[in-house]
């Protein structure tokens, strides 16, 4: 009875913490979209913003894939870290502080060294990535990278921060801080001078990442934290254990990162701006399976941490697929607002002063295709932290690993033999995170036994309900195109409203007809909460 009263107050816990950082997440989202719908007007989709995204993709390497939430530093903080903390209400002991110095130490070192690599380097390093690229475009995205390579450093150093107030239940900040870095570069772009655009992005980039570290430092020292350098690298259990889980992840990471630079080479051989068509679909993508995730993913890994060590698997198998059967829940209707209403939404967004119509279908046309990774990607991110738990980053790393010979295939055949425009490459994105999914979920079953028929049985009713949800609201798009007339801004404002409207009115009732789990409890949750307001 006390197992199953904890597991009720558990699950509360970890649904009053989703709809927080939920909250803070789509607060950051909507910074982000300001801020490209601010790069997008000044810049449109152009050589000079086709170099820069070209070039972050190797800073944000550290400040995000390693050093973000979900990234090895992050993760690994918060696998070893939550074992050896717990009291969370007192001071971290001395031991603790010494394991995090040694840490931070080992990642400055690690991540300086990368840095001044890609600093001295950077020419030959883009004319690799990008070399069906103009020397005009390769010269440019160098010097951008050049500006950019202090991100590196403040990246690891952010990620174990990250960890830490993640293990501390410190949920709001982590998820507040990215949206600094796109406040600087709004103010920075907004500022500058229009004939002097050129570089104010790489720069704005650069203050906005050590402005996330200001930012989290003081909440660190308020812990119990202190800097104090701390060498001892040889005989350290703890530090073997995080390095253990740390370097395959890096790997891991590296990997997934492989798969961008492979996406880099086949775009710069398509017309200008379709890296930036690619960066913008990628954005709105983000910007609700981002919430999702996050939402989710970050109050459940400490559980499932602390499941694993108490060898409750009943718990991770209870938890796992009641996290990922509401992603998937949510996850339906936004594939369907996507393929309905996604070029209203881009245009919308994103079609102001330099970045025109054309523009905004090389955005579509990439946004159509990624939809469909939508279940799987939020499915393998689920999984991944289940294998982090068990301390196991080598399986993804593996699966990883293999899926980039596929996506260098897939990238061959659709965009060199098919000669398809920049769909074909997030088509293939979506069949190799499709492959992932389906190869991480099968191994899982050398360590646990995962439950997932009903899960499975649960999405096959999803589907089936956003099928005829997608038909229904497809044929009301389209008649509203063909009898309201109206200015292109209110005309896409009005479609978008009432379709996202009928999506979810249809698709809600006809899962409670078609008795869908999680609608029933989340109707039931909804309607307690009016009733006490």
């Amino acid at each position: 009875m006390e197992e199953v009263e904890g597991r009720k107050g558990s699950s509360s816990g970890i649904l009053k913490a989703a709809w927080l950082i939920a909250l803070v997440t789509i607060l950051s989202k909507i910074v982000g979209f300001l801020r490209d719908v601010v790069t997008a007007k000044y810049y449109g989709a152009s050589i000079v913003s086709d170099a820069y995204f070209y070039a972050y993709q190797i800073p944000s390497f550290a400040i995000i894939l390693l050093g973000g939430i979900g990234g090895p530093f992050h993760s690994a903080t918060v696998a070893v870290f939550s074992k050896l903390i717990p009291d969370l209400d007192a001071k971290p002991s001395e031991f603790v502080n010494k394991l995090y110095n040694t840490f931070l130490v080992l990642s400055v070192f690690f991540f300086s060294m990368l840095g001044l690599v890609c600093y001295l380097f950077s020419p030959q390093i883009m004319g690799i990535i990008i070399s069906n690229g103009t020397p005009e475009l390769i010269s440019l995205a160098a010097l951008h990278l050049r500006i950019m390579t202090p991100v590196f450093i403040v990246g690891g150093i952010v990620g174990i921060y990250y960890g830490l107030l993640i293990t501390y239940k410190k949920f709001m900040l982590p998820n507040f801080s990215p949206m600094v870095m796109s406040i600087v570069i709004i103010i920075a772009v907004c500022l500058a001078k229009e004939d002097n655009l050129g570089l104010v992005l790489a720069w704005a980039t650069t203050v906005g990442a050590i402005c996330q570290f200001l930012l989290q430092f003081p909440q660190i020292r308020k812990i119990g934290f202190r800097f104090k350098p701390n060498f001892n690298f040889r005989n350290n259990a703890e530090l073997k254990s995080i390095c253990e889980l740390l370097i395959p992840a890096v790997f891991s990471s590296t990997i997934g990162q492989l798969h961008i630079y492979v996406d880099m080479f086949f775009t710069s051989s398509l017309r200008e701006g379709a890296w930036t068509a690619l960066g913008y679909a990628n954005r709105i993508f983000q910007f609700p399976v981002g919430i999702l995730v996050t939402a989710f993913l970050v109050p459940l890994f400490p559980l499932f941490t602390r499941l694993v060590a108490q060898k409750d698997y009943e718990g991770i198998k209870t938890y796992f697929n009641k996290g990922v059967g509401l992603l998937f829940f949510v996850a339906i209707p936004i594939i369907i607002g996507i393929l309905t209403l996604g070029l209203d939404c881009v245009r919308l967004v994103f079609e102001r002063g330099a970045f025109t119509y054309g523009d905004s279908l090389m955005v579509f046309d990439a946004l159509l295709y990624l939809s469909f990774s939508i279940i799987p990607y939020v499915f393998r991110d689920s999984i991944t932290r289940v294998y982090y738990a068990f301390d196991d980053s080598k399986t993804p790393f593996l699966i990883a690993a293999s899926s980039i010979i596929l996506k260098f295939l897939f990238n061959y055949i659709f965009i060199s033999k098919l000669g398809w425009q920049i769909g074909g490459i997030t088509l293939s994105t979506s069949l190799v995170t499709l492959y992932n999914a389906v190869a991480l979920g099968l191994l899982m079953s050398k360590k646990v036994k995962m439950a997932y028929k009903d899960l499975f049985i649960n999405l096959l009713k999803m589907i089936l309900v956003g099928l005829v949800t997608l038909i229904v609201t497809y044929i009301s798009v389209k008649l509203i195109g063909v009898y309201v007339h109206l200015p292109r801004t209110i005309f896409e404002i009005i479609r978008i409203s009432l379709g996202s409207i009928e999506i979810l009115v249809l698709y809600v009732a006809l899962s409670w007809i078609f008795k869908v789990n999680y609608i029933g409890d989340m109707i039931n949750r909804i309607l307690s909460k009016l009733k006490r307001a």
